[in-house]
């Protein structure tokens, strides 16, 4: 099944997104040791890994990209394989997301990553003019926010001093419930000093709270928020705030986050009104890409292509993207409703 309308990714991380025959090459330069012997045998590895116990076995699985993703060169590599990639499935607009202090374990600073992806976006996007996308920088929730919190506070002013040259916003990733998410007020209160959009993962494996303290944070946009249609009265502060969620279907199951698609919420929050996006979070360590979750979206989840359509349309509205390319992007969603 082809999907000919705009395509959107809102909410994909680059290290979910390394090619495997990219990383079993670049494991082998650098000497790093892999889980198999041969591409395919690696790639049969992520198969059947992908179904985990929970969220904080799923990001473990990271540990393998990021082994590779610890230089100029990789990085710049990886960022400009997605976007022609993406290109090439026929997505319009993306915005790729990484953790800038994830890649600092050996000669690398923060700022040198955020270059190098910066350098292999200018890249990919030379070679694939037909669409665009964007680079928002994670901090990171890896226990108490005090454990890192001055390395998070350098990704949001990193965010600020490059906004506008790709970077479009940060966000908050990484394992919630290790503290609580309130503890990480501080990160969207210099965001929004420093006039940085800002979204931020909350309601995954954790429950509705987490997601109120990220529209608290004033967070218009919630990485995952599956888990808000468990409290209704938030449901309907988010319908009236015009809230986005970055929907990731299939890493949800994955993640037992959801027991299965036929029992996610994500139809019945499409159908109160909630302004729901479908992503991929993850699509090479998850298998999938976005035309497979538009088909689990039609096949077990009730959704119409003109559902789709609208939920893209929701994405380009909440996109961190220049005004112009932003407009011309709802108008022709529009004109396909």
């Amino acid at each position: 099944m082809s999907f000919d309308f705009p395509k959107i990714d809102l909410h994909l991380h680059l290290d979910g997104a390394v090619q495997p025959e990219t990383a079993f090459q670049l494991a082998k330069e650098e000497g790093i040791p892999m889980p198999a012997d041969t591409v395919e045998e690696f790639r049969h590895f992520l198969t059947v890994t992908a179904n985990c116990r929970s969220v904080n076995e799923y990001l473990a699985r990271f540990e393998i990209p990021l082994k590779i993703l610890q230089n100029s060169q990789a990085l710049s590599r990886v960022t400009k394989e997605l976007i022609v990639r993406l290109a090439d499935e026929g997505l319009r607009y993306a915005e790729i997301r990484f953790a800038p202090q994830l890649h600092t374990r050996q000669t690398l600073t923060q700022q040198d990553a955020v270059e190098a992806v910066l350098e292999g976006r200018r890249q990919g996007l030379e070679e694939a003019p037909c669409m665009d996308a964007n680079i928002i920088l994670c901090a990171m929730a890896v226990g108490g926010a005090d454990k890192n919190r001055h390395e998070n506070i350098e990704t949001v002013r990193l965010a600020a001093h490059y906004l506008g040259e790709g970077v479009v916003a940060v966000d908050l990733a990484g394992a919630e419930g290790l503290c609580p998410l309130s503890d990480y007020a501080e990160i969207f209160e210099l965001a929004r000093g420093l006039h940085v959009p800002f979204t931020c993962h909350a309601g995954d494996s954790q429950g509705p709270d987490t997601v109120r303290d990220a529209l608290d944070f004033g967070a218009k946009r919630i990485g995952h928020g599956h888990h808000i249609f468990d409290d209704k009265q938030l449901c309907e502060r988010a319908i009236r705030e015009g809230v986005t969620l970055e929907v990731c279907p299939t890493s949800n199951i994955q993640c037992q986050s959801q027991p299965s698609y036929r029992e996610h919420p994500l139809k019945a929050l499409y159908d109160m009104g909630m302004r729901v996006t479908v992503n991929t979070d993850n699509p090479v360590l998850s298998g999938i890409t976005l035309d497979h979750e538009y088909e689990v979206c039609m096949k077990e989840m009730g959704f119409t292509e003109k559902d789709l359509i609208q939920m893209n349309l929701y994405s380009a509205e909440a996109a961190f993207l220049a005004p112009e390319k932003k407009a011309k992007l709802i108008q022709e969603l529009k004109g396909l409703l």
